[in-house]
């Protein structure tokens, strides 16, 4: 504490703090010091909660996570982000050490992506720079991660509408365009879409991520590591939730991963009653171009029945997409395949519409 007064002391004193400045060159020229440049540099790298997804996001695909589960949350002015992985880790011994500065496990390796480059050891030291907390919640070495984040909104802002999904419009030149306000949906949207080759990433609320977690935890698990775990950490962190055998234990264990629920959540998500999400890109629907959607009729193409209803193909086609939705919704309560084709057919006397039933 002497030692923080006297540099404080300093600081007020001088006109040009040497804890800053490593060389005064006069005229109001100077030469940062190592420490300064970064801080400034971190500060600027995060200018909103968004930035604070895709960093955390592109760090979980940089470590081989292959299944990222983020779970967003807000009360009052305080965002908290959760995001459990099943990467590489960290060992305990580096769970603090990792915040700081140039500090990476990519020394021979540099990710290059649309959003810049990754690799400098200073993506997790620009979020600490900018949020309230940001620590490693739960880590070890080969059993993924997971790491919470808590930033004020009054400080470091976010998108005001955090609700909406972006949509996807086919241009006329066959490129797709999105549209909607860049939010934390959109950035998880488009970071899943264009790593989604490398991995499939979740979003939803405390209480869905971690109700997911359980199910993925149960597919990969059998009943009886299940029912014979007497440690749950030494289970990988995407399937501790597995090991779970009553309400207590789960939000014990989901506490120790960062997810803050009640006991009555976790009896829900026990139950059955809250569902587990399916990746974020299940809910990606591409629209026609306008000009497809427009096209004249063709009359002598047009299926039909005795009465000679018509429906245009492209029509049946639209009027499917748009029942994928609800079907996905009703599927993923029931465990089944939720992405699947509805086939829209025309009677005599009805418009018949039905969908392939496949068990997860």
């Amino acid at each position: 504490m002497p030692d923080e007064r006297l540099k404080e002391f300093i600081e007020t004193a001088s006109e040009v703090s040497p804890f800053r400045v490593e060389d005064d060159f006069g005229n109001g020229f100077v030469r940062l010091r190592t420490e300064e440049a970064e801080r400034r540099q971190a500060a600027h790298d995060i200018r909103c909660t968004e930035d604070i997804v895709i960093e955390a996001l592109r760090n979980a695909r940089d470590a081989h996570a292959r299944s990222i589960f983020l779970a967003a949350s807000k009360e009052g002015g305080q965002r908290t982000l959760v995001m459990v992985d099943d990467g590489d880790g960290v060992p305990p011994s580096m769970h603090e050490r990792i915040f700081e500065p140039r500090v990476t496990s990519k020394l021979d390796t540099v990710h290059m992506d649309k959003w810049g480059v990754h690799g400098r050891g200073m993506a997790l030291f620009s979020i600490a720079c900018n949020c309230e907390e940001a620590r490693v919640a739960w880590s070890d070495a080969g059993k993924g991660a997971a790491f919470v984040f808590s930033s004020d909104t009054a400080r470091l802002a976010e998108r005001a509408d955090q609700s909406s999904f972006p949509t996807f419009h086919q241009t006329e030149t066959g490129s797709v365009a999105v549209r909607g306000p860049r939010n934390i949906l959109r950035t998880a949207c488009e970071f899943a879409l264009d790593s989604a080759k490398d991995c499939t990433v979740y979003v939803g609320s405390p209480a869905e991520i971690a109700a997911t977690l359980h199910a993925f935890a149960v597919s990969s698990l059998t009943p009886s590591q299940r029912a014979f775990c007497a440690d749950e950490e030494a289970l990988p962190a995407c399937k501790q939730l597995g090991a779970a055998s009553d309400p207590a234990s789960f939000r014990a264990i989901a506490a120790r991963l960062g997810l803050s629920l009640s006991e009555r959540t976790c009896r829900r998500i026990l139950d059955g009653a809250i569902a587990p999400l399916g990746p974020i890109t299940d809910r990606v629907r591409i629209e026609a171009p306008a000009a497809a959607r427009k096209r004249p009729r063709a009359p002598k193409t047009l299926p039909q029945d005795a009465r000679g209803l018509r429906i245009d193909p492209l029509d049946a086609q639209l009027f499917a997409d748009a029942l994928r939705r609800p079907f996905s919704d009703l599927a993923r309560s029931y465990y089944l395949e939720p992405d699947v084709q509805p086939d829209v057919r025309v009677e005599r006397d009805r418009i018949v519409v039905s969908f392939p039933v496949q068990k997860l």
